[in-house]
């Protein structure tokens, strides 16, 4: 549950307002630091979002001696900053020691005192946290009120969690770095972090699966940092309007669901807008949610009183775009949760701040004179001083005009300026004549400076234009900075609605993207249920669909007594690695609410998806493939339960063949010996026919064996890619690799080498001199030197040896 505060403005010092960060430098900006104590089993975890300027906390959590849960909670928030204590346990220091070791991620690491750690620390620096939508009057006593219902109190390794996480943050003074040390480090939410329900995914798997896929930016300028999304699931169903919207749906992926009402509710809304008939809504709303902005931002910057024109603007599009959305779903379908929801939750807070920034800002003139100003019939005394500021040039002209017949008749010409900060001057040209200090003095005048070869006095009219008229430039700023500031404190007060509206129309904007997907892919709504039985009718891989314009369709079935453990065989080449991603990516959308490709689709919701597949991005520094395997293989032997699923593609490789197969046929029937309860819907793929010709498994119902067809035409091997039941004989490995290209000569070597192997035969090497060849050239060599006479002198023996004897033997000696 989401405790989402007001925001009002506090005594914070003011500070001309500064000009906005760019979105991309706000997202290389430090983003996340994490705090975590462990104890007695037990995890508790809080960490700090910059971007949005929230404070998350997890309750205290049971954790097991190698600690799974905190190594996915850092995998899902990606801290850059991890503080922990100097006096921990052993399995935390080990946790670390592992953390730092990782070649990909290593986060900064920040140990505290355990005394930083202390629990009424902790109490005393929450108190004095800076929270910006907390009244600057309230007590003490209230303030401690209203923290005790929004973070639990008795999750005490939360609560010391809190603690050094707060003294990080004002140490680094992260986001207010150059403001005043008065300035707290603002807090605009708490929320709650759980993984309740959240199917387990490791990173190897959002890789193998290409569920994720980074790609350096083809542009020459962003080679150092710039990245993309490539062909990836996240990347053909990222279809968001708003950036976050688009953040939302990569949070989807990393947590991917087995709560069924929440799948549910989000299949209701891409069903909706699946349909055709509702294509000009959907295009209508998409339209509304690329107006939506970084509203936490925009309300940080408003509770230091540095809002600059653009935010004022950001703001106003996204209220404004709010109101529009809430209104044209106030005429859909109710029944859709998520339609109710923005229908009564978009408040009438939104309309009022709409029209009131609409009614104040003065969007024009604010944009031609970068900086905040007021519409009229706002404030009677601005009016009144701008209409003065109006007609102040024509008055001014006459006043110089009268100035000059006063003057010296040198002086051809004068004027009458204002400059803020110091009032109305006489701007007169300076003379050829005028060439000392002691030249400027003008009888009557005082002389203030010479700027771009004019001169500036202050006259008596001069003198009495500023008790006149006063400082009417600063005075309008300063009235309206006072109007701004007192529309900041409306827009804070009611800040809470701006929050509810970046929460819905981001679940609103991942839907519709999901929904723009499925009509243009050919998607299926799947059933969903509680059961241990997948069933997918005539599916298709969704990455190969974007890229191939032909596709082979296959299905897969396993319930709760047949084909939970499916072998599958076939040729290199034949589609076994694309049909087991293609089973993990369908199951892995369903889990995150998405339609699938398949044309019907039932699946029981897994708690897990457990990989062993080569990937090209995963590079393990000091490890050999085959330990690779075994980490993987033991992961997925160890956690995997009857409602994971499982995916092995080609175990075994790089040791032996002999030892590879045995650990391969000891894990499958590890699993087979189960009671089929506790058996997950396993797919393997692997070359090793001796795994099935030897009868290496144990017969149960549960195994069923599978191959992709394939057929040859002449010696011509062709891929069918249509699964079938059934075993592959053979490897076909030759019919591969002349499709592959090698060389025909080197292909039937490789026939003759097999086949000489399989019937134990001697193996001969071709690139050899035969007997005869060497005992004729043995023969040469002989009678080539017992030719020669060693006595006489004229023969050089060298030359004898380089040119006739070596020669004579074939240049084998």
């Amino acid at each position: 549950m989401a405790v989402q505060g007001g925001v009002r403005e506090t005594g914070a010092a003011r500070r001309p307002p500064q000009p906005a960060l760019t979105e991309e430098e706000e997202e290389q900006a430090p983003e996340v630091l994490l705090s975590v104590v462990v104890q007695h089993g037990q995890v508790g975890l809080c960490f700090y979002d910059s971007r949005d300027f929230t404070l998350h906390h997890m309750a205290d959590t049971p954790d097991g001696h190698d600690l799974h849960l905190l190594a996915r909670v850092i995998q899902e928030v990606s801290p850059h900053v991890i503080i922990t204590s100097a006096k921990q346990e052993r399995c935390m220091a080990q946790f670390m020691q592992r953390q730092g070791s990782n070649p990909d991620y290593r986060p900064e690491v920040v140990v505290y005192p355990s005394v930083d750690f202390g629990v009424e620390v902790s109490k005393q620096r929450l108190l004095s946290a800076h929270l910006p939508f907390l009244p600057a009057s309230v007590s003490e006593r209230g303030r401690a009120s209203y923290l005790s219902s929004c973070l639990s109190f008795d999750s005490l390794l939360m609560l010391r969690s809190v603690g050094a996480l707060l003294k990080c943050l004002d140490r680094r003074r992260v986001g207010v770095e150059l403001e005043d040390c008065s300035v707290g480090v603002p807090i605009l939410q708490f929320l709650t972090y759980t993984l309740k329900d959240v199917v387990y995914i490791d990173r190897d798997t959002y890789s193998v699966l290409q569920i994720f896929k980074s790609e350096l930016h083809p542009s020459v300028y962003k080679l150092q940092s710039g990245e993309k999304e490539g062909l990836s699931l996240y990347g053909i169903l990222n279809r968001c309007k708003c950036k976050f919207g688009s953040k939302m749906l990569r949070q989807w992926f990393l947590r991917p669901s087995r709560d069924l009402a929440l799948l549910n509710r989000r299949q209701t809304v891409v069903r909706f807008f699946s349909s055709p008939r509702n294509s000009d809504t959907l295009r209508t709303l998409q339209g509304s949610l690329s107006n939506i902005r970084n509203v936490p931002n925009v309300l940080r910057r408003m509770s230091l009183c540095h809002t600059t024109v653009s935010d004022w603007q950001s703001l106003y599009k996204t209220v404004y775009s709010a109101v529009c959305i809430r209104d044209t779903l106030r005429s859909l379908p109710q029944s859709i949760q998520l339609f109710q929801d923005i229908s009564e939750g978009f408040s009438d807070d939104l309309y009022y701040i709409a029209s009131l920034i609409s009614r104040v800002v003065d969007f024009e003139s604010s944009l031609s004179e970068n900086r905040f100003t007021v519409k009229p019939n706002v404030d009677p005394a601005i009016d009144e001083k701008k209409r003065r500021m109006m007609g102040l040039s024509d008055f001014l002209t006459d006043v110089a005009r009268r100035e000059l017949e006063h003057l010296d008749a040198r002086i051809p010409s004068c004027c009458v300026i204002y400059i803020p900060l110091i009032g109305f001057l006489l701007s007169v040209p300076r003379l050829p004549s005028m060439v000392e200090k002691e030249d400027f003095m003008i009888e009557g005048l005082d002389f203030m400076f010479l700027s771009e070869e004019r001169l500036h006095y202050r006259s008596q009219r001069t003198k009495e234009l500023d008790n006149l008229l006063g400082d009417l430039h600063c005075d309008i700023r300063d009235m309206e900075t006072a109007v701004m500031t007192q529309l900041q404190s409306s827009v804070l007060e009611r800040s809470a609605c701006l929050y509810k509206v970046l929460d819905l129309t981001a679940e609103l904007d991942c839907l519709m993207a999901l929904s723009h997907a499925s009509q243009e892919y050919g998607y299926t709504s799947p059933s969903l249920a509680n059961h241990r039985r997948i069933v997918l009718a005539e599916a298709r891989h969704p990455l190969l669909q974007v890229c191939s314009p032909v596709l082979v369709s296959n299905s897969f079935q396993s319930s709760n007594t047949q084909g939970r453990v499916k072998v599958i065989t076939g040729p290199n080449s034949s589609g076994k690695s694309m049909y087991l991603k293609q089973v993990g990516l369908i199951v892995f959308m369903a889990l995150i609410g998405s339609d699938v490709p398949a044309r019907e689709a039932e699946i029981g919701l897994v708690d897990g998806i457990f990989t062993r597949m080569q990937s090209r991005e995963s590079v393990s520094v000091g490890l050999s493939t085959f330990m690779i395997d075994l980490k993987q293989m033991a992961h997925a032997l160890n956690h995997s339960t009857g409602e994971s699923l499982v995916l092995i593609d080609e175990f075994g490789k790089g040791t032996n063949t002999v030892d590879g197969l045995s650990l391969l046929a000891a894990s499958v029937s590890h699993w087979l010996k189960r009671v089929p309860a506790e058996v997950p819907h396993v797919l393997l793929a692997t070359n090793f026919h001796s795994l099935l010709q030897l009868g290496l498994l144990p017969s149960s119902s549960l195994l069923s064996l599978l191959t992709l067809e394939t057929t040859l035409d002449g010696e011509e091997l062709v891929f069918l890619y249509q699964l079938k039941e059934g075993i592959c004989c053979s490897s076909y490995a030759a019919n591969i690799a002349s499709l592959a290209g090698l060389p025909s000569s080197m292909v039937q070597r490789g026939l003759e080498v097999s086949e000489l192997y399989r019937t134990g035969k001697t193996i001969n090497r071709i690139d050899g001199p035969s007997s005869e060849d060497l005992a004729s050239s043995c023969a040469r060599v002989v009678d080539t030197f017992m030719s020669v006479d060693l006595e006489d002198s004229s023969v050089d023996l060298q030359i004898f040896m380089k040119e006739q004897l070596l020669p004579s033997g074939g240049g084998r000696l």
